[in-house]
């Protein structure tokens, strides 16, 4: 048989029975008792709450998944299959981060919900049902809190601080709370610590990967500025002792000056920045050293040759004069070797920019920018490979003659022009990506110990080589045939010199609001003292004190003579160079001159035909004077001639017409005075 249970029961007629079998702290207030309870507000707290723990955690195995799969996906190995997976990655986390700020914001509110009471009353306190739900509420918050993994390292240490706040709150609001909340306090807060530290030790590993970055830019600018150096150093002027000299006295200043960035060792950089050099950064490393110790080596061979040239020998005595065979053997060896350095880089460089498999290493700042990094190199390697090489090799036999080769393709190598205006540009966009990937593999295939801004130098410094070559030629070729061929090629290239380095003046004006190219051909350009006087009906004002004269850079130009104001120099390398600021044009079609100003023989006056402008200018020596007047005077006269030729083609009642209705072009011998 079953075991019967016996129940004792006990017939209570009223609340105060109950009272004495059960105390008024556990009986709800509708039994007498003091315990606040509500049937209805527990199961909408309950049901809220647990549905509350399940979106938390779907959000928590979704984040995982998500995780997941950033860290196994494979990166893409070109542009756009990157771009798609970094946007639609983005897209992901963006909506990660949307949701758990709504699930966040709900669980607060569920939270203030449950508090209601003791909000409402201060002196009321929490039964154990609604304790466990304010106990289990945190907890439940922690998770999507650990997991935003996107959220920034100060967001994170905020919100992990403001749930130890709330789980302390609860603990000293209560003495009822289980101790699981203390223990997540002391584990956040743990968290949080380890958090903090970690943040500083990245910190510390940053900062000293940005003083590295910062070293290692400095060391190349010094190469950089070497570089330069050397390739700007007048070498027809160190053919002489003094020259020689002056030029070794700047090299050895240059090492003596470098600082101590540029002294500093790749050992020093093993040891001072073990911690933080990953493979990436080794190589940069590795990379500028090479470029410090191939410079150095340049400077060693140049200090070498110009020690023999600065030398103070006793002239040997030749039985036979020198043959200009030398001079041509070096001629066609470096032109030789001229074509194949442009054809390397322009194969090994230019042409790997329209490759697909090197697309992805290219940087944006660089992506169809080839005609600026390269200018028209490719035109000057086909008119050199093509046609001047070889026309160079037919006077083998014969180099004395060379000088007609010159003559001939004179006009092509004003190509030579075109390149060295857009080596600023040029200049520019190297320094923006020299570092860059493509650039350091290209130069790797082609094991170049320099870089690609020593090679986009090569063409500056062949077209000024040549004028040394010329120069060489003719000083063993008196008296041959030829000689005369000969110092008109070296004219030839010394007025395309003059036009490249004039016209890289002329594109720093700024200010201008017409076009310098409505002007006509710039023909020269310089400094001056000026003082500027302006008639104002009968009075004469003067723009400065007489004796404070502005400092002004003129460009004459074939139909207009403008004055400008020299800023200072700016930039770096090859780009570093004067701009100017303008300020005023005169035409030449309205301008008299003086040649003798009052004061100073090395000054002359420029004015308006009517004397209402005019501008005494000092140069600095009466030898520049002297060009400048000599110049200024020929386009006056020439411009007088023209005008008296079409003059004597008009019928003379038109020209009688003509001359009442303008004198523009009438200029009278006052204009041309030349004041003793």
């Amino acid at each position: 048989m079953r075991p019967v249970c016996v129940l004792k029961v006990i017939m209570l007629s009223s609340l105060a029975d109950l009272h004495f079998y059960i105390e008024r702290s556990q009986l709800t207030q509708e039994l007498g008792g003091s315990q606040y309870y509500c049937h209805k507000t527990w199961i909408s707290h309950r049901t809220d709450l647990e549905s509350f723990a399940a979106l938390v955690k779907r959000m928590a195995e979704r984040l995982q998944v998500f995780g997941r799969e950033l860290a196994e996906t494979e990166l893409p190995n070109n542009l756009l299959t990157a771009s798609n997976l970094l946007n639609a990655q983005t897209s992901r986390k963006d909506s990660f981060k949307e949701e758990m700020a709504g699930a966040l914001s709900q669980g607060r509110r569920l939270l203030e919900n449950i508090r209601e009471p003791v909000r409402r009353d201060p002196d009321s306190s929490l039964n154990p049902d609604q304790l466990e739900n304010l106990a289990t509420l945190p907890i439940t918050l922690v998770p999507p809190l650990l997991l935003t993994q996107f959220l920034s390292p100060q967001e994170v240490l905020d919100r992990v601080r403001s749930v130890v706040a709330e789980g302390h709150c609860l603990i000293d609001s209560s003495q009822n709370v289980d101790n699981t909340v203390a223990v997540k306090c002391d584990e956040l807060q743990r968290v949080r610590e380890n958090l903090t530290q970690e943040l500083k030790d990245k910190r510390t590993m940053l900062t000293q990967a940005m003083e590295l970055h910062r070293r290692l830019e400095m060391v190349c600018k010094w190469c950089d500025d070497g570089i330069y150096m050397l390739a700007s150093q007048p070498l027809d002027k160190c053919q002489s002792q003094e020259g020689a000299e002056s030029a070794l006295s700047e090299l050895e200043c240059y090492l003596e000056t470098a600082n101590e960035k540029q002294q500093w060792e790749i050992s020093t950089v093993w040891l001072e920045y073990e911690n933080i050099l990953n493979n990436e950064l080794r190589e940069q490393v590795k990379r500028a050293f090479e470029k410090k110790a191939s410079l150095q080596e340049m400077f060693e061979r140049r200090r070498v040759s110009l020690k023999k040239l600065a030398a103070k020998q006793t002239r040997p005595v030749q039985p036979v004069a020198p043959r200009p065979e030398h001079v041509m053997n070096e001629l066609l060896e470096t032109e030789r070797a001229y074509v194949e350095e442009l054809m390397c880089v322009l194969q090994g460089y230019a042409a790997e920019m329209d490759n697909p498999s090197m697309a992805p290493l290219i940087p944006a700042a660089l992506q169809n920018k080839k005609d600026v990094l390269f200018g028209n190199m490719q035109e000057i390697y086909n008119f050199h490979k093509r046609i001047f090489l070889k026309e160079l090799e037919t006077y083998t036999d014969c180099p004395e003659l060379v000088g007609r080769c010159f003559l001939d393709w004179m006009g092509e190598l004003q190509i030579y022009e075109k390149y060295c205006h857009n080596k600023p540009r040029s200049e520019s966009l190297w320094r923006q990506c020299s570092d860059c990937t493509f650039i350091q593999e290209c130069q790797k295939k082609l094991e170049h110990k320099l870089g690609l801004d020593s090679y986009l130098l090569k063409p500056v410094q062949r077209i000024t080589k040549y004028q040394l070559l010329l120069k060489e030629m003719i000083k063993y070729s008196k008296g041959c045939e030829g000689s005369v061929e000969l110092q008109a090629a070296l004219s030839s290239i010394l007025g395309i010199l003059k036009a490249v380095n004039d016209s890289m003046h002329l594109i720093a004006i700024t200010g201008y609001e017409g076009n310098l190219g409505d002007l006509g051909r710039l023909l020269m350009q310089g400094s001056f003292s000026v003082w500027a006087e302006h008639k104002r009906g009968h009075v004469k004002v003067m723009e400065l004190a007489r004796f404070k004269p502005m400092q002004r850079h003129l460009f004459l130009h074939q139909k207009a003579l403008l004055f400008c104001k020299r800023r200072e120099e700016s930039g770096e390398g090859y780009e570093k160079a004067p701009s100017y600021s303008f300020k005023q044009e005169l035409s030449m079609a309205a301008i008299g001159i003086t040649e003798h100003a009052k004061g100073d023989s090395k000054k002359f006056e420029v004015w308006s035909r009517s004397r209402d402008e005019v501008y005494t200018v000092q140069a600095v020596s009466e030898e520049v004077k002297t060009i400048w007047v000599t110049e200024i005077r020929k386009l006056l006269t020439g411009q007088l001639e023209a005008c008296k030729e079409a003059s004597q083609q008009r019928a003379p009642e038109q020209f009688s017409s003509d001359t009442s209705s303008t004198n523009r072009y009438d200029y009278t011998p006052s204009h041309l005075h030349m004041h003793m």
